[in-house]
């Protein structure tokens, strides 16, 4: 089952902006040696918007051979063509993916109705478990509790990575889908909440950087020892509100600078953190003791 602490993997790149390999291979075992649960490349934090041809399954080749099967490979494989999503997860399931995350279709906002196919095509062609990403913010579509329930009996369908990040929307899906359909937070912030109606994880930004306490938060939850998940999160939180201050995944990728761990290059559009943030996401890192740490 995926579920706990799941990383939603930046991409480094060089100052030119090719992938720098050595420097995810160094992420890669940041995370494992952190605990961390599955491993999600190619997602929105790893820039997928902005990977060349050919870089994708480049990623994807590297990290499994890394992980080789330690934890879930999970790959972004979303468009908003369904012919195009279908083939990215075909591509994902060849090059060692275990399950694949799909995001809703943006820009062209389909109906409830054209989420449902949508789906269904790419479970029923591409291969791979699918785990549905709802994050409207992006895309402009809400995928709603109904439709969600609709897609969640299908076989190849096994959970939703669900960043709207209000209760009200997991009280809503919680009694919608079977015991077996796996419900994830998407939203760092409220992610303990988000557990504590329901969910079994969380696909996590901050965890790239503090993947030890993600872990902890999540292991926490799993045996319902609420005091120590909300300490641990009470105690990340003005981390986690800078990991949001500006566009995902600028303000991650300067505190995995910070940290030493890889550059803070991010691809046009993006640009790299603002300086005015600069200073406060240092102190705040110094405070948490990440910087003295080396990681």
């Amino acid at each position: 089952m995926i579920k706990g602490s799941i990383v939603a993997l930046a991409t480094p790149f060089t100052e030119a902006g090719e992938i720098d390999f050595a420097a995810l291979s160094s992420l890669v075992s940041f995370q494992l040696e952190a605990g961390t649960e599955a491993l999600v490349i190619g997602g929105t934090t790893g820039e997928s918007a902005t990977l060349r041809a050919g870089e994708f399954e480049a990623l994807l080749d590297a990290v499994a051979q890394q992980i080789a099967g330690r934890v879930p490979l999970i790959a972004g494989t979303g468009s908003p063509a369904t012919d195009r999503a279908i083939a990215n997860t075909r591509l994902a399931a060849a090059h060692g993916a275990d399950a694949a995350l799909v995001v809703t279709p943006y820009y062209n906002r389909p109906t409830q109705h054209g989420l449902v196919e949508h789906f269904r095509a790419v479970a029923d062609q591409g291969g791979l478990p699918l785990i549905l990403y709802n994050v409207p913010s992006r895309t402009s579509v809400d995928m709603l509790p109904a439709t969600v329930q609709q897609l969640a009996s299908h076989e190849r369908i096994v959970g939703l990575k669900e960043a709207v990040g209000q209760l009200e929307r997991l009280q809503a899906l919680k009694p919608l889908c079977c015991e077996d359909f796996v419900l994830l937070s998407g939203n760092d912030q409220s992610c303990v909440q988000a557990m504590r109606h329901g969910a079994r994880g969380v696909i996590s930004v901050a965890a790239n950087v503090v993947p030890g306490a993600f872990r902890d938060i999540c292991q926490a939850a799993q045996r319902q020892d609420w005091v120590t998940a909300d300490t641990e999160s009470g105690r990340l939180r003005r981390l986690l509100e800078l990991m949001a201050i500006e566009t995902n995944p600028i303000p991650v990728k300067w505190a995995l600078h910070e940290m030493n761990l890889c550059t803070a290059h991010v691809r046009l559009p993006l640009t790299p953190l603002s300086e005015e943030f600069r200073e406060m996401l240092r102190d705040c890192m110094s405070a948490l003791g990440m910087l003295n740490l080396g990681h």
